[in-house]
């Protein structure tokens, strides 16, 4: 006897709403476990080509895993010791930073008081309290910083472990899910896996490219206009600008801080505000669309709300996932029959004029 149990349309809302805020609860909880998790499974994506090939050249798979996983933290430490070079000259000439910072202050105490009447004292007395202030929050902050630095510390010693264990054990995680569905489905599965393979790789070598190209034309332009720390500069300004649609923001505050600070008169920094425009201008029009989001397909706007959702989930990190697991997520459904429109819904595909004289027609839209 087949029983079928219709809820109406509020229970049906309300139990899905209950189920999203559990999950949503889970992954805020759990991102200690996560976070490492999901940033090891992009990467070994990522290594898997060269592992392959490795093995194709004769060596042992094992030994294979151990190259490639040694050469990309090889990589990265190399250029976190680049960056760090670069940021010690900036830390030997922090007293004439600070010597230069405090006349800058001094004079825009002394513009604000003769522009607005205002006398010094009552503006000297409001930044002593916010300093004091400062101060009072310095060890919370410095707790919570250190906090942070710990779970940065375990994320980065997981991560590599991770990501030789899924390399490892790829066949067995692969076998482990195909056996979770029918042999009829089997061939959707591997669609799945090879598009969101491809999406992945894709993405991330786009991302890479990118970084790179922006690193160089922050470099070239800081230099230019003869900014101190000018590749220091461009290459933290590339790494920010890689968080989707925010970064590029935050990369322009610390070259114009850094030439306001270093130079004698204001028009450095609205130099580097404008040259900072037109390369965030040739980076949206032309690098993203044909190295980075053409390898995604998702419409501009569910980029900005996924982004939005990962910081408020998991901060910085969320940001960095939430693009490339929303595309996977989009390959799912595009392969689902019944959520096919959602997959649609978040691509950027957009309807032709053919397509909306057809919906005129039926009357669907007026």
């Amino acid at each position: 006897m087949n029983l079928t149990l219709k809820l109406p349309l509020y229970a049906k809302f309300s139990l899905i709403s209950i189920g999203v805020l559990a999950v949503i609860f889970m992954l805020f909880v759990g991102q200690a476990i996560i976070l490492p998790l999901l940033y090891a499974i992009i990467f070994a994506i990522l290594l898997n080509p060269m592992v392959n090939f490795i093995v194709g050249k004769g060596l042992n798979r094992n030994v294979s895993i151990f190259i490639a996983v040694f050469t990309a933290i090889f990589i990265v430490v190399l250029l976190l010791y680049l960056i760090s070079g670069q940021l010690s000259l900036f830390s030997e000439t922090y007293p004439q930073l600070k010597v230069k910072f405090n006349d800058s202050l001094l004079q825009l105490i002394n513009w604000i008081s003769e522009r607005f009447s205002i006398k010094k004292t009552a503006i000297n007395k409001w930044i002593n309290q916010n300093q004091i202030e400062a101060i009072n929050n310095l060890g919370g902050t410095i707790g919570h910083t250190l906090f942070l630095l710990n779970g940065v510390l375990i994320i980065v010693v997981l991560i590599p472990v991770y990501i030789v264990l899924l390399l490892y054990y790829k066949v067995l995680i692969l076998d482990f899910i195909h056996k979770l569905f029918v042999v009829e489905h089997h061939i959707t599965l591997n669609d799945i896996f090879f598009n969101s393979k491809k999406i992945i790789q894709g993405y991330l070598t786009g991302l890479l490219f990118e970084m790179i190209i922006i690193a160089i034309l922050n470099s070239i332009a800081l230099l230019i206009l003869g900014i101190d720390y000018a590749i220091v500069l461009g290459i933290t300004g590339a790494i920010i600008n890689i968080i989707p649609y925010i970064g590029g923001v935050i990369a322009i505050a610390l070259p114009m801080i850094i030439a306001f600070i270093t130079k004698d008169t204001a028009i450095y920094p609205i130099l580097v505000f404008l040259v900072y425009l037109l390369i965030q201008f040739v980076d949206n029009h032309f690098i993203i669309p044909h190295i980075v989001a053409s390898k995604v397909k998702i419409n501009g706007l569910v980029c900005v709300i996924v982004v939005l959702l990962g910081a408020a989930l998991w901060g910085i990190p969320g940001m960095f996932l939430s693009i490339p697991i929303t595309a996977i997520l989009k390959v799912v459904l595009d392969h689902t029959i019944a959520y096919k429109h959602w997959g649609a819904l978040m691509g950027n595909i957009v309807p032709t004029t053919k397509t909306k004289l057809n919906f005129k027609k039926k009357k669907i839209l007026t």
